[in-house]
């Protein structure tokens, strides 16, 4: 396609979007449960095609020269199939948000005020790799009453393709306008310039990638974009915290998997317990194969630890590599994480009651916890049932997105012939 031809094709799924997310914003809780149920059907029924469509991806893939850990997210498996009918099913389970009106009150004028529950619009989400996000965007937006535009990676291309399939088909048993969940068919990068760019059809931008991606994306759109770039997390251990917990806690938080955004990518220990605690920890690492990285005091008690530089506070591994700072205290631990945060998500392992809620509004992260695994940091771990990502941004939605941040609020009144005095 030409870049003429991109626009005009870009333009077109905008305006049919925009028509079709009035139907869905009407559509009742138990239509836009058929729909994903049908499709969950869909796919169950066209596992054959859609691992032989990933096959060519897969193929392809290695012909280009991608390497084993892109490979392994582009794959579809007989389980992640299974997992993409559940979450489906699961996602038709979940309680509908659209419509839920709170604080309905009288005003002295005799009018009631309150807030509704509505969708955004249409949702425009760009990703990379993974085709099972195909399927998770969609059934997303579609029970949040959202219209949506999926723009997957070049490389899942004949797996989004046998994906978009099944889900026109879930839409059909509904009586739904296919055009209710559209995905990109060209894989000119063209088409990720034309998609934020549209202001008139797209109200929300949801990039899902790595950070080249998103830096991109939030430059350069002109939508309102539901993002993070980094997660660069930290797990202070205070000189009040219970040292068996801490050890479980630090260890699950570094290693539970390395190549996620809520994985702790430096650890903080209070210089009062370091000297006991962290040869403790320095042990199971080195079992986990962790490369240990510190501050001065860290190597000072621990001298296979590596020097850490500048940069290891501002990177996020995504491996097995952990960078440690002892600090003075708490204050020290907090400016820290102030510094160096992606703002994701932050954990005090501490006995101490005030101390933890000083660090619980001090901390000005997506997600800040006592006592727990930054692991948890995920929408189903917090109930939402799925989550479309997980934001860092301040306005609008916080921490994992699920169906209620897919939403927005607006004003209604009730009136019986009321009018301004």
């Amino acid at each position: 396609m030409s870049a003429d031809q991109v626009l005009d094709y870009m333009t077109g799924l905008g305006r049919e979007a925009r028509a079709a997310s009035r139907v869905i914003a009407r559509a009742t809780t138990a239509v836009k449960n058929k729909a994903l149920l049908a499709t969950a059907d869909a796919i169950e029924a066209a596992a054959d095609s859609l691992i032989a469509a990933n096959a060519l991806d897969l193929q392809a893939g290695r012909d280009n020269g991608l390497d084993e850990a892109m490979i392994d997210r582009l794959a579809i498996t007989p389980s992640g199939l299974q997992n993409m009918v559940e979450g489906l099913r699961q996602v038709a389970a979940l309680p509908d948000p659209i419509g839920a009106v709170r604080d309905m009150k009288y005003l002295p004028s005799g009018i009631q005020v309150g807030r509704m529950r509505v969708p955004l619009g249409v949702i425009g989400i760009i990703y990379e790799s993974r085709p099972n996000v195909t399927v998770e965007a969609a059934s997303l937006c579609l029970k949040s009453g959202n219209a949506c535009i999926l723009r997957g990676g070049s490389e899942s291309i004949h797996s989004n393709r046998a994906i978009a399939e099944c889900l026109r088909q879930g839409l059909e048993a509904a009586g739904l306008p296919q055009q209710v969940v559209q995905v990109v068919e060209t894989t000119d990068r063209a088409a990720v310039g034309a998609l934020i760019s549209m202001p008139e059809y797209v109200d929300v931008i949801v990039p899902r990638g790595g950070k080249g991606l998103i830096e991109r994306i939030s430059r350069d759109a002109r939508v309102p974009v539901i993002k993070h770039l980094d997660g660069i997390c930290h797990v202070y251990v205070d000189d009040r915290a219970d040292l068996d917990k801490a050890e479980a806690i630090a260890l699950n938080a570094k290693t539970h998997r390395y190549g996620v955004c809520n994985a702790m990518e430096t650890l903080l220990v209070h210089e009062a317990v370091a000297g006991e605690f962290l040869p403790r920890m320095a042990a199971l690492y080195t079992a986990k194969g962790v490369e240990l990285r510190g501050c001065e005091r860290t190597r000072a008690i621990l001298p296979e630890a590596i020097a850490a530089t500048e940069l290891d506070w501002e990177t996020e591994y995504l491996a097995p590599i952990l960078s440690i700072r002892v600090v003075a205290d708490m204050d020290e631990a907090m400016d820290h994480i102030s510094r160096y945060s992606s703002q994701h998500t932050e954990s005090i392992v501490t006995e101490d009651f005030t101390r933890a809620r000083r660090f619980l509004a001090e901390v000005d992260s997506s997600s800040v916890m006592v006592n727990a695994s930054t692991r948890f940091a995920d929408g189903f771990e917090y109930g939402l049932g799925a989550e479309i990502g997980i934001s860092t941004d301040k306005l609008h939605a916080r921490g994992p997105v699920g169906l209620e941040g897919l939403t927005s609020e607006k004003y209604i009144v009730l009136g019986d012939g009321h009018i301004r005095q």
